[in-house]
């Protein structure tokens, strides 16, 4: 799947998931490209299956990005300077430790978040 539009691969079976990605892909100011990683070929992305049941990424120009860093990479791409200032903050210390520790969290509950169903639990490490 060879596409020059950023593309944002997320967990289809996931409610809260789906919600997100397609609450992004109507108020982006940028076109994207967003997939369930279940109906793509994750290698053309250099991903796995496994990389992607538990956390969202996003490839842009070739580079992949994977949670908190990928919402930061979305925002970013929104061409809004308060957007870009957030987003730059998200990947730079200490704030990208909030921000990556905030991640977690929505991740690991998101089967609890607005949208969510038990298809949403990530399985217990």
């Amino acid at each position: 799947m060879t596409t020059k539009k950023p593309t944002l691969i997320f967990d289809g079976d996931c409610g809260f998931c789906t919600s997100t990605a397609n609450y992004i892909q109507k108020h982006s100011k940028t076109p994207l490209e967003i997939h369930p990683w279940q109906w793509i070929d994750l290698s053309e992305f250099g991903l796995l299956a496994s990389d992607t049941s538990d956390r969202v990424y996003m490839v842009v120009d070739g580079q992949t990005y994977g949670g908190h860093e990928a919402f930061a990479q979305i925002l970013r791409l929104q061409k809004n300077w308060l957007l870009s200032s957030i987003a730059f903050l998200m990947v730079v210390p200490p704030f990208c430790w909030l921000a990556k520790a905030g991640y977690a969290l929505v991740a690991r509950y998101r089967h609890k978040l607005p949208g969510g169903t038990p298809a949403c639990k990530m399985p217990r490490n």
